[in-house]
Order: structure tokens, then sequence, then C-alpha cells
């Protein structure tokens, strides 16, 4: 019932900033928490963000102050505002949903989107 497809990754330069989008289809989007998660070569899982339906927003650690997540329910969109890149934020980043949850933990999401590559070079 919830589809995702993320978009907007690319190749930046340290110090640089780069917007992901998640097009979510189905119609029950607006209730479902919505996170961001990372993954690089060799490297666990990563929590980045998420926000819940009304709009409260969690942080992972690494992030925090630097990357804004958001989310648009008349769009079916999430979106997440990454600023100051550092090239450790390398990874493939995923969208993930979750009913009638918020926050961290990577078993409570659903559905995945198929990820979207982000290169931040030195």
């Amino acid at each position: 019932q919830v589809q995702l497809v993320e978009s907007g990754g690319g190749l930046v330069q340290a110090g640089g900033s780069l917007r992901l989008s998640c097009a979510a289809s189905g119609r029950t989007f607006s209730t479902y928490g919505m996170g961001w998660f990372r993954q690089a070569p060799g490297k666990e899982r990563e929590f980045v963000a998420a926000i819940s339906w009304s709009g409260t927003a969690y942080y992972g650690d690494s992030v925090k102050g630097r990357f804004f997540i958001s989310r648009d329910n008349a769009k079916n969109t999430v979106y997440l505002q990454m600023n100051a890149l550092k090239p450790e934020d390398t990874a493939v980043y995923y969208c993930a949903a979750a009913p009638a949850y918020t926050g961290s933990l990577y078993y409570r999401y659903e559905h995945w989107g198929q990820g979207t590559q982000v290169t931040v070079s030195s």
C-alpha cells in the first residue's frame, strides 16, 4: 500500500549541499512515520532522520545541525536537506515508511525505496 522512490542523489564537494526527495504512492502516506537511512560499503546501516505524520523530526547524532527532514503530505513526499556535507556522508540513502512509528529502529519500517547514491568528494 506504500511505494517509495528516492531521487536527488549525486556527486558534491565537501561543504556543499544536496536535497533528496522521496515520492510515495499510497493513500495512507500521511499516517506513516517516514525515515531516512544510509549505508556505506563496509558499514552498518545507519539512521539519519525521521519525521512523524504531524511533523515531529528526529536526527541521528552524526547529522544533527546539518541535515533537515521535512514532509509534504499533500504531495506525498518527504525531503532530506543535507548541508555542510562531509566525505563520511557518502553512502546509499534509503527512504522508508513505518506504520504507527517514528524513530531510529530500522526493523519497524515496513516499506523501503530503492536507494539513491550520495558521494561527497574531499
